[in-house]
């Protein structure tokens, strides 16, 4: 892709992030945009930095690795934040928490305690969202609705993980408006935990297909990959 058109990938992406967020009465700074990069070579992340994107995801560990320590001293100095929004192993855990500012796919108390013991290692408070499965379908990983308060309170208590927020994936809908109760829901699961004590600032919920509709239910993370830097190569 040529830095012209990624130019204007992502200037009509802020465009509707902007349009999205005044529509809900919002400020269009209370929604960050999370550049999804699986299979983005590092050529295209790097003109994505210097396009002024700060905010990048990866789905698998490895290639996050290769990425992140292949051009550390640049990205580093950059500023850049990098999510972990792919399903996260436990054997995995150390090498997420030396890698990633936050861990969006929390959904087992295992995992969380297996990341808690690594942070602790590392001397890091490991910033993470829990991800909640709410389209009731066996290949979405995320943790049943009616578990989420329990593993909220797991983490609560542990020493090095802090949770902001929560996080999912619904459905694929060729109508972006179909998205919309999952949104709807996960918002008010973090509405009713938030009058329980908790404090959960993040939502991250959205991705290119739908993201509008998301920032419209109060989304404050969309994942973008495909509207920015086109379709993947399988």
């Amino acid at each position: 892709m040529s830095k012209i058109q990624l130019l204007d990938n992502i200037e009509i992406v802020y465009k509707k992030i902007a349009d999205a967020a005044i529509r809900a009465g919002r400020s269009p700074e209370a929604v960050n945009l999370i550049a999804v990069t699986k299979t983005v070579d590092g050529c295209t992340v790097r003109d994505a930095v210097d396009a002024g994107l700060r905010h990048f995801a990866e789905n698998r560990v490895q290639e996050a690795r290769k990425k992140i320590t292949g051009d550390i001293s640049r990205l580093k100095d950059a500023g850049i934040t990098w999510h972990l929004i792919g399903h996260l192993q436990k054997n995995k855990a150390r090498i997420a928490v030396d890698l990633f500012d936050l861990i969006q796919t929390v959904d087992t108390l295992a995992l969380a305690e297996e990341l808690n013991r690594q942070a602790q290692k590392s001397g890091k408070i490991q910033r993470v969202l829990i991800q909640v499965s709410l389209a009731d379908e066996e290949r979405k990983h995320g943790i049943p609705r009616d578990d989420f308060i329990g593993l909220l309170k797991g983490i609560n208590g542990m020493s090095s993980l802090r949770v902001e927020g929560l996080m999912t994936m619904p459905p694929f809908f060729d109508d972006p408006e179909m998205t919309r109760p999952y949104f709807r829901e996960l918002r008010k699961m973090r509405d009713d935990a938030e009058t329980m004590g908790f404090r959960l600032p993040e939502l991250s919920m959205g991705m290119s297909n739908d993201f509008e509709v998301a920032i419209l239910e109060g989304a404050t993370m969309v994942r973008v990959g495909t509207a920015i830097f086109g379709e993947r190569v399988k």
